[in-house]
């Protein structure tokens, strides 16, 4: 039942001032963090800095906090927002005020999103995103979870009488959820990850702790200390090999838990609901978020699945919409679906599409030989490091790069294709990933033709196709067969008479 007026000038609930007031002191201590923790530190150790005691540094906190806090409640009481028929208003600011005025035609999305703190008060934050640049994003703190879903269904509303009737029906008809993921899917779909990323991430993490307390090391001279202790007898050798052996392990094992866990805080919950022209996702632990999807937004699919996720029966699709905030882009992930179910989901999103519509082509076998260059300099790198770290007894990690190289090269190739059918274009890549992007021809927004100086003597260029979210490429094709490609869907953007969103 409707009860907020939203015609009339209104405040977000009087708990945003909480939330506004946690915002800007997460901002606050990130960007003084290293600052204070030095300038404390240092007062500890000597009791004072100049007349500086830690009583007056309490009190100079104390007087930070309640600046914040004021800076909050005048920035809750500068900010009214209501709609119009066409439009959303949004008043803001404390000395200098801003009105932002955003035709609902615009509004891209419209996220409803509920972080810990959110979810302690039980408020939910609003967050509005337009097909313009990241400054035009608004986002509202603090509604109450019916207001927020009350005011995310009148700013998708048209204005037309027809439209309305449309929508009613909609809302009449009860959602159902297509999709709810279970904690095996969830588990599996971690476990089954590409964690090479995760083991970087966690290899570089280690790498950085010990250049930080290198030099502490030094000072312990832990080398004097060790060396008569320790003779290097094929025994002791044994058990060093041992331990590092054990060492690399325990990192692997660290890189599988992390992306389970990051893939169970992140899809928390997971459960995709269905309406009668939309799919809602709704997901999170610590940051729960909902979100609606609706194809005439949307610009391009990818799906990503591997081997292991095959087996298995796990398959990704992912949306990507114009403009979207990439730290939200994650949050329009599906993970854990059956091949089924995507299916139905494609077919959902992308109206007629056909995965065995038009021929199947492959790049020129020049891409292996880029592919091959690629992980030659990558080689380089990878052993000039050794050398410097650890010196020249670390060259044996070439038995190991090497094979990995050539796999490489040829799963690059192997998994690259593209086809253009009558409204589609698809294209497949991918390593360790099988990763296949699709994009509607009508929402193009540009097609460029790329050749090199190196290229141009073998007649080979790549394409370069962008729509409003992203761009993707037919690489190290022939040149007569880039230009043939080139000039098709030039000619169906122009002659189609349909929008891009």
């Amino acid at each position: 039942m409707e009860t907020t007026d939203f015609s009339q000038p209104i405040r977000q609930s009087a708990k945003g001032i909480i939330v506004i007031f946690a915002f800007n002191l997460v901002t606050f201590v990130k960007k003084f963090f290293v600052l204070f923790i030095a300038f404390g530190v240092s007062i500890l150790r000597s009791k004072s800095i100049g007349n500086v005691t830690p009583t007056m540094m309490v009190l100079a906190v104390i007087g930070v906090l309640l600046i914040i806090l004021i800076i909050a409640i005048l920035k809750y009481l500068n900010f009214k927002f209501y709609l119009s028929k066409d439009d959303f208003h949004l008043a803001t600011g404390i000395i200098n005020k801003d009105n932002t005025i955003i035709p609902k035609s615009k509004i891209q999305n419209v996220y409803i999103k509920q972080n810990f703190l959110q979810q302690i008060i039980n408020v939910v934050s609003v967050k509005i995103e337009t097909a313009g640049d990241k400054k035009s994003e608004i986002e509202i703190s603090a509604l109450d979870k019916p207001t927020a879903l009350l005011l995310k269904k009148k700013l998708f509303r048209k204005a037309s009488s027809v439209s309305e009737e449309l929508e009613q029906s909609e809302s009449i008809e009860e959602p159902e959820v297509f999709f709810k993921v279970t904690p095996k899917r969830l588990l599996l779909e971690g476990l089954s990850q590409n964690h090479f990323k995760s083991f970087l991430l966690i290899f570089t993490f280690g790498f950085g702790l010990y250049s930080e307390f290198k030099d502490f090391l030094q000072e312990l001279e832990l080398e004097k200390h060790v060396e008569g202790l320790v003779e290097l007898d094929e025994a002791t050798i044994l058990n060093l090999i041992i331990t590092n052996v054990i060492i690399l392990i325990g990192v692997v094992l660290i890189s599988f838990l992390f992306s389970v866990v990051k893939t169970f805080i992140i899809n928390f919950n997971l459960e995709v609901v269905e309406h009668q022209k939309t799919i809602e996702i709704n997901k999170g632990l610590f940051n729960k978020v909902s979100l609606s999807l609706t194809p005439s937004r949307i610009q391009n699919l990818v799906i990503t699945t591997n081997r292991v996720k095959q087996y298995f029966g796990l398959h990704t699709i992912a949306v990507k919409q114009a403009m979207v905030n990439v730290k939200q882009q994650k949050n329009f992930n599906i993970v854990a679906l059956e091949k089924e179910q995507l299916d139905y989901l494609v077919n959902k999103l992308l109206s007629n599409y056909n995965d065995e519509q038009g021929d199947v082509a492959k790049p020129r076998p020049y891409f292996m030989r880029i592919s091959a260059l690629e992980m030659f300099l990558f080689g380089v790198v990878i052993n000039g490091l050794s050398l410097a770290i650890f010196g020249i007894e670390m060259l044996w990690i070439n038995a190991v790069f090497m094979p990995l190289a050539a796999l490489y090269v040829y799963f690059a190739y192997k998994k690259a294709y593209y086809r253009i059918s009558e409204d589609f274009v698809t294209i497949g890549s991918g390593v360790i990933d099988t990763t296949t992007n699709i994009l509607e021809i009508h929402k193009i927004q540009s097609v460029k033709l790329k050749q090199t100086i190196f290229q141009r003597p073998r007649a080979i260029a790549s394409l370069v196709i962008s729509t409003a979210s992203k761009s993707v490429t037919i690489p190290y094709i022939s040149k007569s067969e880039a230009i043939s490609i080139y000039n098709l869907l030039l000619y169906k953007v122009e002659s189609q008479d349909r929008d891009w969103m």
